[in-house]
């Protein structure tokens, strides 16, 4: 009938369904799912180092949502540290408008 696979993801699917109808019943309190603190933006204490962010301080800046604040994590990681903050320009998603939004938020430490 189903193949191995075919029968797992059914059965992930079927278990997202019924959490989705839960959580839209009311039946789980909102404070039982909370994000970890690593996962909520940070606040904004002065100008973030590009080459020390935490995942949630680059969620803190504005214009940068989780996917990105992932790509920049990765780009740090794969080319090493940043040189100069027009080098945030390489990481795909971010362009000059974004990167001037972010220019005075953001510093490249050494």
């Amino acid at each position: 009938m189903f193949r191995r696979c075919e029968g797992r993801a059914l059965l992930v699917l079927a278990a997202a369904a019924l959490l989705g109808l839960a959580l839209s019943k009311g039946s789980f309190p909102a404070r039982e799912f909370s994000l970890p603190a690593e996962f909520r933006r940070a606040e904004l204490r002065g100008p973030v180092d590009l080459n020390r962010a935490s995942f949630a301080e680059l969620l803190a800046l504005p214009g940068v949502g989780p996917a990105l604040a992932e790509r920049i994590l990765q780009y740090r990681w794969v080319h090493g540290p940043f040189r100069s903050v027009e080098e945030l320009e390489n990481v795909p998603g971010i362009g000059p408008r974004l990167l001037e939004k972010l220019r005075d938020k953001i510093t490249v430490g050494r």
